[in-house]
């Protein structure tokens, strides 16, 4: 009885499971690169996003603090009445160097929250917790600088319908001082807005 012979052809490796193994690698390879570039573009901007709240800690613990020392007394005054401009004689004042110092307080500790942004740049949940606290704060400095703006107008102004005459021309020092004070918690807003823009870009771009 004749054998018979059985032949298996294996044929030469396909060349479609090698192209498929290129292309997930080169696919990999974009991804990782893409990642990187991103990774940077955020590192970036959240460096960023620390040095404008270490400028904003100093300017709202300026604006309170100022606020806080906003007090002249008129050389002249008799037996029984004494000429006297404090920020404690005007309840507006007193809730601006309260909010203000809330800010600033704030402010310090977000940090935290800030640097771990910087080591973890694609990290969703700190930026996202910085852009809602911050939209908060930055209502509550517009209230507080909003505020204390109007009282300042009046104070240098008066209003001639209501009979409040303007205290300015007595008090310079006491107005100029509530002045500044004002214009720093202004420039503490214009900073919050830049805040809010750089984590809205960050978590855009994610």
């Amino acid at each position: 009885m004749a054998k018979e012979s059985t032949t298996i052809d294996i044929g030469e490796p396909s060349t479609v499971t090698k192209s498929t193994s290129h292309a997930v690698v080169d696919e990999k390879k974009k991804s990782f690169v893409t990642a990187a570039a991103g990774g940077g573009y955020k590192r970036g901007l959240t460096i960023f996003d620390f040095l404008l709240r270490l400028a904003a800690i100093g300017i709202t613990i300026g604006a309170s603090s100022v606020m806080f020392t906003a007090e002249e007394t008129l050389p002249f005054f008799t037996q029984f009445l004494q000429f006297q401009a404090g920020y404690d004689d005007f309840p507006t004042f007193q809730f601006f160097v309260i909010a203000i110092a809330i800010v600033a307080s704030y402010l310090v500790l977000s940090l935290p929250f800030s640097i771990v942004t910087i080591v973890r740049p694609l990290a969703v949940a700190p930026r996202l917790i910085l852009l809602i606290s911050d939209t908060v704060v930055l209502t509550l400095t517009t209230a507080a600088a909003a505020a204390a703006a109007s009282i300042v107008y009046l104070a240098h102004n008066g209003n001639a319908n209501t009979n409040w005459l303007p205290i300015c021309q007595q008090f310079g020092d006491f107005c100029q001082t509530a002045s500044t004070a004002v214009v720093a918690a202004s420039i503490s807003v214009v900073f919050f807005i830049l805040l809010i823009v750089i984590s809205a870009i960050a978590l855009k771009r994610h």
